[in-house]
């Protein structure tokens, strides 16, 4: 048995910090949409390529594309999007979803993994409340199960704040999730730090080799402490997060003013209600002239009409000029 990791306190978060570690970005890509209700193919590829060239990986069917409201058919055009528009050999991480899915849980799960690596992505796995309450050793045998064979899937615990099939895992299921040699990491959406920074501990004492990816749009500086990420706020300014993340690694203190810059952005963004967080990125994304519309799909929470006006501020401190 390894040992459990200490709780973290106030007074060890500076020890923590990890200067000069290389980051790994995942941007959450939003599903952006025409005037006339269609997605916006192009705009959508396009925008899945400047993310990669500018550094990050591409995370794609996740809450910011709505995944909670495509069928299972749109799910597999936004894969087959992706594969044309990064190629083969670019790797991209794309949700498992089966909420709203009849049948057993394994079989659903593998279903949508089969579908997500044929296109040669890495599937994540969204919660599903069929699971909520399991014991720990029971879920952690469900996923297992869901996982074998595969050779790199990822876990998600999601606060219910982005979802309500979301849930935020116990220390023992988190630990049972690391005790998965086919899960490589996991993405941790509570918004509460304290709460990732015990997560950071379990994993440097129990398996160093797990990635934990920050889902704290209100902390990104997460990345400070040994977190990576895989945000949505991302999907907003990719080529910024990448700038911040050379500079975090180089060591170069112009860091904190790009860093505060898009944590200003994430706040005004991720303000409640959280989910109309996606329409923020369309008219951000419509503000900075990367897409030709601010719609988003037809059952997402909107924002006021005045919130290009706040954005149009979040650009300007960014250094995006506007269209």
């Amino acid at each position: 048995m390894k040992p459990r990791p200490q709780p973290v306190g106030i007074e060890s978060l500076a020890q923590r910090r990890r200067f000069g570690r290389q980051v790994q970005g995942i941007a959450a890509a939003l599903l952006p949409y025409e005037s006339d209700g269609k997605v916006a193919v192009e705009a959508f590829q396009q925008h899945l390529v400047a993310t990669h060239r500018a550094g990050l990986m591409n995370a794609v069917n996740m809450d910011t594309g709505y995944v909670n409201y495509l069928t299972d058919a749109e799910k597999q055009d936004v894969l087959r999007w992706t594969g044309e528009a990064l190629g083969k050999d670019v790797p991209f991480v794309a949700g498992a979803y089966i909420e709203d899915r009849a049948g057993e849980i394994v079989a659903l799960y593998r279903q949508q993994i089969d579908s997500i690596v044929s296109f040669g992505g890495i599937p994540i796995l969204f919660q599903t409340v069929r699971l909520r309450g399991t014991p720990a050793r029971e879920k952690a045998a469900t996923y297992q199960s869901v996982c074998r064979g595969y050779p790199h899937v990822l876990a998600f615990e999601l606060g219910a704040m982005f979802a309500p099939n979301g849930e935020i895992f116990d220390e023992e299921t988190v630990r049972c999730l690391m005790d998965i040699p086919e899960i490589k990491g996991i993405k941790h959406s509570s918004l509460d730090r304290l709460v990732e920074l015990e997560r950071l501990a379990l994993r440097d004492s129990y398996r160093p080799d797990f990635r934990i990816y920050t889902g704290n749009d209100l902390g990104i500086d997460m990345i400070e402490y040994g977190s990576d990420y895989l945000l949505g706020l991302a999907t907003f300014a990719p080529e910024k997060f990448a700038e911040r993340d050379r500079l975090w690694e180089s060591g170069n203190p112009d860091y904190y003013a790009v860093s505060d810059a898009l944590q200003y952005m994430g706040n005004v963004a991720f303000r409640e209600p959280v989910p109309a967080y996606k329409h923020s990125a369309a008219v951000f994304l419509h503000l900075v002239g990367r897409i030709a519309s601010d719609l988003t799909h037809p059952k997402n929470p909107k924002r006021p009409s005045w919130e290009w006006q706040i954005l149009h501020d979040c650009a300007r401190r960014l250094g995006y000029e506007q269209q």
